[in-house]
Formats: C-alpha cells, structure tokens, sequence
C-alpha cells in the first residue's frame, strides 16, 4: 500500500508540472483545483483551461500523441524531439519511471516559453450569461477584455445606457469599468445580472422583473444538521449562489462540501452555480436538511462545478492533497521565498512603547500590502479594550485583535486578500475597533500573552499559545461583558473572503443582541437616574422654598421688632419732650393775679379741651411747650385761631395780641 501511494504521489507531481507548463498557469492551488475538477485527467484539464474551438492545440495534442503512440511509451522523448524540435523535456520526462499519462503529457506539452507562446495565440475565453429582469443574454469574451467592454455590448443587446448599468454577481464585489477580466481570476462559466435603480420596469417587464429584484433580498435558511442535532440560521442575500452556501455551511458543521448530503432544495436548485433568488426556494424562509455521507469513499459523488479557486479550510485538510505532496515550497506558492522575503519586521522586538511599536507596524503593513487595509488602533490594548467596551451602549464595537506571524505561509495570502478586500476594511472599520500585534519575534509574542492574561484571562492566553506557527496569522473577535471580556471566535488564516465575512457577520449579529440588551438596560438606569434626579431637584427647590419662606419670615418678624423698637424709642423720646416741656413751663398764674392774664381753651383734634391761664407777657412759645406737653409736639401740629382764622405757629406774638 505505501508503495501504491508513493507512486500515485509521484504520478501527481508530474501531472501538475506537465500542467503547469502546458498552460503556463503558475498559482499551485489554482492548478490543483482544476486537476481535482477533472479527476487528475491532464488532457481533459487542458482542455477545460484552453479552448477547442481554436484547433491549435487540439490537432497538436492528437497528432503528437499518436506520433507517441507510434513510438511506444519508452520512445517518448524521441517523440517530443520529432514533433516539436529543440523543445526542452518537462520534469515529468526526467523522473525515473514516469507514468504514461505523463509520458504522454511530455510528448506534446512544449517548454515554459513554448506554452506561453502557445497561450497567448490561444487567450482563454469566458463565458457569461447576464440575466436583465426577463431577459437573459450570453456572452463570450477573451479574459484580456475588461469589464466596460462587457457593459458596452449590453448597451447594444438590453437598450440600457452603460451609465444607468450596474452590473453585479462578481466574487470579489463591485468592480470598476476599467478591471481586466484576467485580474478577477474568473471561471469559465460566469453568471452575473444587472441592476437599473433610475430605470423603472415596463409594463411588458412588470411580470417577469422579480428575479433581479429579489437578488437583493435576503433570505433566511433554517439548516438542520442531523449528526450534530442542531439548528443553524443563516441570512444570505438573494445574490449568494448555492455554491457559496454550501461552503459557509462546510465551515459551520466540518464538512467538506464533496461529503454534504442535502434535503430541501427545490428540483429547479439543480446547479450549485444558480443564485438563491433563482434556484426557487422559499421566500424569505427556507427550511433545508444537511448530514454526511455515508460512505464518501464509495459513493458515486456528482461532479461540482468549479466557481472558483478557493483557500481550503481545515475541515477540508483530510479530503484535498497537499501541495507539499508535489515538492512545492510553501514559500514558492505564497509567495514569501528569499525574493519576497521582508528585510523590516512588522514590529520591532522589545519596543518600550506600544503605540509606537504599532505605529511602526501600520507603517510597515501599508509598505506590503498597500493603503487599502483596516485601520489600525494606535494604543495599548488596555486603551483599546476601552474604546470598545466601556463607552455608551450605543457606541460600543467589537475588538478585532490581529495576531500577525512572520514565519508563518498564510501571512501573506491572509493580509493581502482578506485583510486588504474591500468588503472586510469597510465592515471593521465600521462595526470593530481593530488592534494588531507581532508574534513573529518570541519577546513580543511573551508580551502579548501577559497583556491578554491581564485583560481576558488565563484562557484566552492558553488559546493562543497552543496555535501553532502554521495556523497564524489569528483574529479574535472579543466582546465587552459587564463583568468580563468574551472572546467570540478565533478566526485561522487557512479562510477565505466569504468565510472571514461570514464569521465576522456572526459574531456582529451575537454582539447585536447583547447590545440591544445592553442599551435597554442603560435606558432604563438612565430613566430611573433621571427620575431620581428630578425628585432631588424637586426636594432641593422645595428646600430653597422653604428656606426663603423661612427667610423672608425671619426678615418680617426682625422688620416688626425694629419698627416696633422705633416706635418705643420715639414715644420714649416724645415723653421725655413732653416731660422736659412739662418741667420747663412757667407756673400757672392764679386768678388774683396783678398782671394781665390770658386764660386759653385749645381744643385737640380728638375733640378734647386743654384749658390754661397764661400772663399777657408770655410768648407764643410757651403756648407751644404747653401744648406740646400734652402730646401734641409743634413740628406735628398746627396751631390755628378761630376768628379770624390764623396759623399762629409760625408768628412770634405774645398772648395779649393774640
């Protein structure tokens, strides 16, 4: 048995070398791909990679192999000299026992600069199959074409201007005009749609325009998976293809989409390439059942069409041959050999500030994989923790915690592709606070791991220490708790774009429903706050009420007793006047008096007579000391004569005139 594999190793290896020169396609896992596609079947996978119809190659594969044939499968290289002169043998003509196919292969596969002479008189064509509301066009262009050239012919076909035209169903999302379709690296057969928001459907349109409409939808698919008893709801735009969903479904539930076996999707569902919006199921729920195969080995597996090259998984890892198998350097396919290799580390070792440790690492991530990349939080990752968890409920993010490795293969394919799509800056700039670190040198990577005891736990740091150097680069998607910090997911890079997009998405929706609880509970402390803090200020008003109440009282009552010691005060100095007056007043003269006398009879506002005998040589003010004796001060009366009447007070007469 180990030799059995040891040979069907041997005989892959040649394969893919005699396929990669014979196409000139130098992307490992691409190549791979589409070797599993055609079962390893070297011409057939030409064939599905060159096009027929052009004849080229076709007549050259027929003709050299049966000048192959002729020769017999040890004359080989002979073969190859006589049909293609001077032609250098590929690496399957110099192992030791190559197999026949290979043999075959080297007979009329020319050298690396042949093929590529071969390819570009034979440019790969794409074809594209573009549904507009009832109208479906097909299209076949070279993929040296660019994507306005596309618009350009639907112009003529659809009567639509290119400038109301959106065209959509690309895999790696909206894409400009002026994009080559090499650059997208599409498969053969594509299916896209187009989208006119400023054009209004027509009546002879109305009927059938609910596909494109309903791309745009989401629809809920209620999964069940059988082994693991469990239910999965998943919410995908009408757009995802049937495709997609099984290998977000493979990430969930480990297995490969080969090994899937569904129940629920509708006959017309028959291609996994149809989107969801056109494959018939029910809107917007669809209950769908998943489980594995009984017998994977055995079973007879339909074929899968091949949407798209893609990184394969771990659940995947036991059912896809690894390119080591084929003697590929992992530092030849990703791109991370002595020619690409990093002379600046992303952070520098033993960097006594953090956020210049992190600003040399933003400045050197954009040196690599250019401007188009998250924005990096420049702090600690206590500062971070901050900015996402403990602000208002309404305001808190997720914290994205890049884990980057040097050492590690994926590093590359991981930032440039999924950190740097378009797709996954825009939603972690908008719903993540992103902090980033290097553990390629062993003292940052101590550094991390007591930061994140201190702040996650233990936990989270025997986590990330049991990763190994080939599973890096890592993102932890942590969420704030009240009482401590959850780490949600740790996302590999062995991912694609769709399933970094779609664990994000997950714990997005997990982080959502814990906010919603979160802010409804600060709403409600706020609410009770702000009663409480509108009785305190009812109490306290009600106090300064009572306080100047209580004041103004105060004020009153000291008012009355100062007026009223007033008072006191001037009827105690009036009778003391009045007594002085009394005291001072000459005596009364008797009736047998010699002089001349005056006898007076004054009558008081309050109607009472005062009555007195006066000598005829006293003055006036005497009269007024009198009166003024009596109670009846002279600055407060007047002193007035009957007939004539006369105010005497103001006059110095003497009592005789009067």
């Amino acid at each position: 048995m180990a030799s059995d594999s040891g040979d069907s190793n041997l005989d892959r290896e040649m394969i893919l070398a005699d396929f990669q020169a014979c196409t000139g396609i130098d992307n490992i896992a691409e190549a791979i791909a589409l070797l599993e596609l055609n079962n390893w079947d070297l011409v057939a996978a030409i064939n599905g990679v060159i096009p027929q119809e052009n004849g080229i190659l076709q007549s050259n594969f027929s003709s050299e192999a049966s000048q192959a044939s002729m020769y017999g499968p040890h004359n080989t290289s002979e073969a190859a000299d006589v049909v293609a002169e001077g032609a250098v043998p590929s690496q399957s003509s110099l192992s030791s026992s190559p197999s026949p196919l290979s043999s075959l292969a080297s007979t009329f596969c020319p050298s690396a600069p042949s093929s590529r002479h071969i390819i570009e008189r034979l440019p790969r064509m794409l074809n594209f199959r573009v549904e507009y509301r009832q109208r479906t066009v097909e299209l076949v262009l070279e993929e040296g074409s660019t994507v306005g050239e596309i618009k350009q012919i639907l112009e003529t076909e659809l009567g639509v201007p290119v400038s109301k035209m959106q065209l959509k169903g690309w895999k790696s999302g909206d894409v400009s005009d002026s994009t080559v379709l090499r650059s997208l690296h599409l498969p053969r057969n594509v299916s896209l749609y187009v989208l006119t928001p400023d054009i209004a459907p027509t009546a002879s349109t109305s009927k059938n325009s609910s596909l494109p409409d309903s791309l745009n939808q989401n629809f809920l698919l209620v999964i069940s998976h059988h082994e693991a008893q469990r239910d999965y709801s998943l919410n995908f735009p009408g757009s995802r293809t049937i495709q997609e969903v099984k290998r977000n479904v493979s990430d969930l539930t480990n297995i490969p989409v080969r090994h899937q076996q569904w129940e629920g999707w509708p006959a017309s569902a028959s291609d996994d390439s149809i989107t969801l919006a056109a494959s018939g199921i029910t809107y917007p729920c669809h209950h769908l059942t998943v489980c594995r195969r009984s017998s994977p080995a055995n079973a007879q597996e339909p074929t899968e069409e091949c949407t798209d090259v893609h990184m394969i998984s771990d659940s995947e890892g036991d059912d896809f041959e690894d390119a080591s198998e084929f003697g590929v350097d992992d530092s030849e396919m990703f791109g991370t050999g002595a020619s690409g290799c990093r002379k600046t580390p992303m952070m520098p070792e033993n960097s006594e500030n953090e956020g210049d440790a992190l600003l040399h690492f933003t400045a050197e991530f954009s040196s690599r994989y250019g401007e188009n990349h998250p924005m990096f939080f420049i702090g600690s990752l206590e500062a971070a923790s901050q900015e996402s968890f403990y602000g208002k409920a309404r305001e808190r993010k997720l914290l994205a915690i890049y884990l980057h490795n040097d050492d590690s293969v994926l590093s590359n394919v991981f930032c440039s592709q999924m950190m740097c799509a378009d797709s996954i800056v825009s939603y972690l700039s908008q719903n993540f606070i992103t902090w980033a670190w290097d553990v390629t040198k062993e003292a940052n990577k101590a550094r991390l791991l007591t930061m994140c005891t201190r702040h996650f736990g233990s936990v989270v740091t025997q986590t990330i220490r049991t990763y190994k150097t080939d599973q890096f680069p890592l993102l932890l998607i942590v969420m704030g708790k009240r009482t401590s910090n959850e780490v949600l997911n740790v996302i590999q890079g062995n991912t694609t774009v769709d399933e970094l997009m779609m664990r994000l998405m997950g714990a997005m929706e997990i982080f959502t429903a814990q906010q919603q609880e979160d802010i409804k509970d600060e709403d409600e402390r706020e609410a009770r706050e702000m009663v409480k803090r509108e009785q305190d200020e009812a109490y306290r008003l009600s106090l300064e009420a009572d306080r100047k109440k209580r004041e103004a009282q105060e004020r009153e009552e000291a008012e009355q007793v100062r007026l009223e010691q007033m008072r006191k005060e001037q009827e105690e100095e009036k009778e003391a006047i009045r007594l002085s007056l009394e005291q001072t007043l000459p005596p009364e003269p008797g009736e047998e008096s010699m002089e001349q006398i005056s006898k007076l009879r004054i009558r008081t506002p309050s109607g009472e007579f005062l009555e007195r005998r006066f000598l005829g040589s006293c003055k006036l003010q005497v009269l007024f000391d009198f009166v003024a004796s009596k109670g009846y001060p002279f600055d407060e009366f007047k002193l007035l004569t009957t007939f004539p009447r006369r105010n005497v007070s103001c006059q110095g007469y003497v009592l005789v005139r009067i």
